[in-house]
């Protein structure tokens, strides 16, 4: 009860959260604008879709601060005013980089615990991330409609996997590649399929939106 109501107190009053604007170094050289929320001692990171920047995480960061997260939200190389190289061509880009330099940043200011949220293109660079560093790093994977650039067998971190059912792209319905991937991932993991067609991000503007967001704050939550 507590998780949807503090959900529903900030997505229908805008409730304030503390916001401070940082800059990020990442390993190959890159610089990356981000936003802090909160004060909490378990940290997350929001890696936004290739058709959003950090902005777009503003509602959800403040429901998962609120829950007592301290979350970073940033903008990948190329997009806003962050700048790294590879960026002319992102899908071929080390954007991993770009979510490890966030992860590191709250390692660094106390988080005891670090995950990620990863949406579409955010949640393939998600997954590259954990599949770079060693496990102890990155506590939890949330994965929004998308594959991790990770093999299934090397994202050994416990994963929640989030789709539409009907999500489709040009290539088709995301949700049987989706759903191959997450039967060949190791335990613990949990898929979510919600009704609908709405892409990632785009959930939130759904009816399925506080169900999208509580299975989050949720699973992060979890000892």
């Amino acid at each position: 009860m507590r998780i949807r109501a503090a959900i529903l107190l900030i997505l229908l009053t805008g409730l304030s959260v503390a916001q401070e604007p940082v800059k990020l170094t990442t390993e190959d050289g890159g610089i990356i604008n981000a936003v802090v929320y909160g004060k909490g001692d378990r940290g997350v990171v929001l890696a936004h879709g290739g058709r959003f920047t950090k902005e777009s995480w503003a509602k959800q960061a403040r429901v998962l601060a609120d829950a007592g997260f301290r979350v970073i939200a940033f903008d990948f190389r190329g997009f806003g005013e962050s700048r790294g190289p590879g960026q002319s061509d992102l899908y071929s880009a080390p954007v991993y980089w770009d979510v490890l330099a966030a992860v590191r940043y709250l390692d660094k200011t106390g988080a005891k615990t670090v995950s990620i949220v990863g949406a579409s293109f955010g949640g393939g660079a998600a997954g590259g991330a954990v599949c770079r560093v060693n496990p102890a790093e990155i506590n939890r994977i949330v994965v929004l409609a998308a594959v991790p650039d990770c093999p299934p067998e090397k994202l050994r971190v416990p994963k929640l996997f989030i789709v539409a059912r009907d999500d489709a792209n040009s290539a088709g319905p995301r949700l049987p590649k989706i759903r191959e991937y997450y039967e060949k991932a190791l335990e613990p993991k949990k898929l979510v399929i919600v009704d609908g067609s709405a892409h990632a991000q785009f959930l939130f503007d759904t009816d399925q939106g506080e169900r999208v967001l509580k299975e989050i704050v949720q699973f992060l939550s979890a000892p």
